[in-house]
């Protein structure tokens, strides 16, 4: 066994070094969430039970934490916008994949440059991390808040999610990886959109084409996902395997839906909250993209609740300057969707709950209105 030891650093050149000094060692990493009040840290040291937590004043032990097996380099809580988070890990090994493939797939005469911007307590933030440790990419350090100063800086590469690429214009950075949310319509050359999650050790496919050495799926509607950067089990239970095309049952199951056209992939959204309504399904997603697109909204989820005659019925919360878009709302559904996708409440909101990355916290949802 191995210890796990939870990072309470900032992101910077002290949180690089915690994860390299591990590297080297062998044993085991988290990292905590700086923002959480008291309550929550609390219960994120809870699920992820580490034997020690360190910090700038030195390294403490835990004597009600749990070790890991060898080989687990990384215990990460899941972002839990469709439930609560699982605590996932992931090995030495699956790491070194990821960082490896992403630099293979990214670089060109010279290695990247990344600039670090996004938590490291979640995947996205803490690849960038690891590929400065695990590969031969560099971190060129400054204000997470500002990623627009990294190109001034030396970066050449960076990770953001939707929210900072709406204040930040990125046109300096040679590589813009996007993940997180869905992204806007319209974006700039340099931009990559990704999809990937905490299981599959970051992102896994560059706009809509998978990384080498990444397999692709679709079992009964369900993206399967088999790659080398694949997490090893939940801290509570094993990882969740599906039979794939081929037979084998060493395929993990994303809870996705998607589809592969000549292997691109599209993805729709969870399985769990496609809504079912007079027998026509509507993925939230793709109703919300179509929503936000209307003039005076500035943010916008889609939900289903129970209905005698529809089965669920779609309803929409929005944020918005004006009251009195109801019509405008349903015409553009049924333009871009069709009549079944025009929300039968539209509920208007101060805020919509989301994750840090962007995503809407849809098991959140009811208890907006």
């Amino acid at each position: 066994m191995r210890d796990l030891v939870a990072l309470d650093l900032a992101l910077g050149p002290a949180l690089e070094r915690a994860v390299a000094e591990l590297a080297a060692s062998g044993d085991a990493f988290c990292v905590l969430d700086r923002r959480l009040s008291p309550r929550a840290r609390a219960l994120e040291l809870e699920r992820l039970a580490p034997t020690h937590v360190l910090d700038e004043t030195g390294r403490v032990a835990r004597p009600e934490g749990r070790g890991v097996d060898d080989g687990v380099g990384l215990v990460m809580l899941t972002s839990g916008s469709s439930g609560s988070p699982k605590a996932a890990e992931l090995t030495w090994a699956a790491l070194a994949q990821s960082a490896t493939i992403t630099q293979a797939t990214l670089r060109d005469d010279a290695a990247p440059a990344w600039y670090p911007c996004l938590p490291a307590c979640h995947i996205g933030g803490l690849a960038v991390v690891l590929r400065g440790v695990l590969s031969d990419a560099s971190l060129v350090w400054g204000d997470p808040e500002r990623p627009d100063t990294g190109p001034a800086l030396g970066a050449t590469h960076v990770a953001l999610v939707r929210a900072q690429l709406a204040r930040f214009d990125p046109c300096e950075y040679r590589t813009v990886l996007l993940g997180g949310a869905r992204p806007p319509q319209a974006l700039a050359e340099n931009v990559v959109t990704t999809w990937g999650m905490t299981e599959t050790g970051s992102g896994v496919v560059y706009d809509g084409v998978a990384l080498p050495g990444v397999e692709l799926a679709i079992v009964d509607g369900e993206l399967c996902v088999r790659s080398p950067t694949l997490f090893a089990r939940y801290r509570d239970r094993p990882r969740p395997r599906a039979v794939g095309p081929d037979g084998r049952d060493d395929w993990f199951p994303t809870g996705d839906a998607g589809r592969l056209d000549d292997g691109r992939l599209t993805v729709f959204g969870r399985l769990g909250y496609v809504i079912n309504t007079g027998g026509e399904k509507v993925w939230p997603e793709d109703l919300e993209t179509v929503l936000a697109r209307v003039e005076g909204v500035s943010d916008v989820a889609v939900t289903g609740q129970a209905d005698d005659e529809w089965g669920e019925r779609i309803v929409a919360l929005v944020v918005a300057e004006r009251r009195d878009l109801d019509g405008t709302l349903r015409a553009v559904a049924e333009e871009a969707i069709g009549p079944w996708a025009k929300p039968k409440e539209i509920r208007y909101v101060t805020a919509i709950p989301r994750t840090t990355s962007g995503k809407v916290r849809r098991g959140d949802l009811a208890h907006v209105f």
